[in-house]
Parts: structure tokens; C-alpha cells; sequence
């Protein structure tokens, strides 16, 4: 299993960014894939879930209304849409799977939201 997180970045508070996860060696379109984030001194946090055919997506209080976690089956491949970004989003992002009672994680993208 291999997860590649990418779209990272600074951004203004009030900006956008997105987030993408290539994933390998599993069947993708077979699992429900998460988005967390941790900060220095924080547990990760889960921010947004999607379930394997996209259907049902649920988030956390604190990104609900701003960030829109979406897949595509076809390209391995899931994003997190984050909108009206807050200095408090900033955090590393590291997009996740549980298979056979494991989790698995990528090395994780840093957004940072400063002006």
C-alpha cells in the first residue's frame, strides 16, 4: 500500500487549496478513504471521510460547510477541496486507509494559513 499526498502549501486565510492522495497497491475503489490532519503537540485529527464508491461523505465540525472530500476510482486518486481556509487549518494533511485492520498513511502535505 502506498499513499502520496501533494497540493500542499501557504495560502492567505480566506484562500483555497487542494489536496490530492494517489494510492497504490490495494484495490482503491474497495475502501473508504480518510483525510487527518495533526499539528506540534496535537493527536492526528480526522478531518473528512469517504466511503469506497464516494456516496457518503462525513466531516469534522470544524471543516463542515468549507472543505469537500471527493475520489475518483478511475484515477486511484482522493482530494480534499478546502475553502475559506483559517490560520487553524494549517497543519500537516495525510490521507489514510484501514485494510485488514491496519492503517496505512502517506508522508503527509503541510498547509499553512498565514497572511
Amino acid at each position: 500500500v502506498q499513499l502520496a499526498e501533494s497540493g500542499g502549501g501557504l495560502v492567505q486565510p480566506g484562500g483555497s487549496l487542494r489536496l490530492s492522495c494517489a494510492a497504490s497497491g490495494f484495490t482503491f475503489s474497495s475502501y473508504a478513504m480518510r483525510w487527518y490532519r495533526q499539528t506540534p503537540g496535537k493527536e492526528r485529527e480526522l478531518v473528512a471521510v469517504i466511503t469506497r464508491g464516494g456516496g457518503t461523505t462525513n466531516y469534522a465540525d470544524s471543516v463542515k460547510d468549507r472543505f469537500t472530500i471527493s475520489r475518483d476510482n478511475v484515477k486511484n486518486t482522493v482530494y480534499l477541496q478546502m475553502n475559506n481556509l483559517k490560520p487553524e487549518d494549517t497543519a500537516v494533511y495525510y490521507c489514510n486507509v484501514l485494510r485488514d485492520s491496519k492503517d496505512y498513511w502517506g508522508q503527509g502535505t503541510r498547509v499553512t494559513v498565514s497572511s
